[in-house]
């Protein structure tokens, strides 16, 4: 089971990532090792010809991943992406996207994952991310503990 609930990560981010809120992600599903997420898209998201900007798409892959890592981890807000590689693989149609994300190793150090986002009601995936994040010093994962 996750050490933080959606609630929590939610009220977590309130106190410590409150710009991240008001994009208005929510966590639709949480477990160890995956989480989905739901971004609404407004305007400001969008590039000329009606197109879900790239760089809303990279937020929500690396915006899922930290939270799925503080959802296995708890509220470590210091956590940082080193790493995020993204392939645009579909024009985004302007719905809400859906992001499924995965911790596929979770080390001393560093976390690895990667991302799929899709447009709501879309059947193929819009982006793929890859991403690794740090593990701040003495927050240290040993099974299903963390000391």
């Amino acid at each position: 089971m996750p050490v933080m609930s959606p609630i929590e990560l939610q009220e977590f981010l309130r106190k410590e990532f409150p710009q991240a809120v008001e994009a208005g992600a929510v966590i639709e599903h949480l477990d160890d090792t995956t989480i989905r997420i739901r971004l609404p898209t407004y305007e400001r998201n969008l590039r000329p010809g009606g197109t879900v900007s790239g760089p809303t798409l990279m937020f929500l892959a690396d915006f899922g991943f930290y939270l799925l890592l503080l959802g296995r981890l708890g509220p470590v807000a210091h956590a940082v992406t080193t790493n995020l590689n993204i392939n645009f693989m579909r024009k985004p149609e302007r719905a809400d996207l859906i992001g499924e994300g995965r911790l596929l190793k979770l080390g001393r150090s560093l976390a690895v994952g990667d991302f799929l986002i899709w447009s709501d009601g879309k059947p193929d995936p819009v982006a793929h991310a890859t991403v690794t994040y740090s593990i701040p010093p003495g927050l240290r994962p040993i099974g299903d503990a963390v000391i």
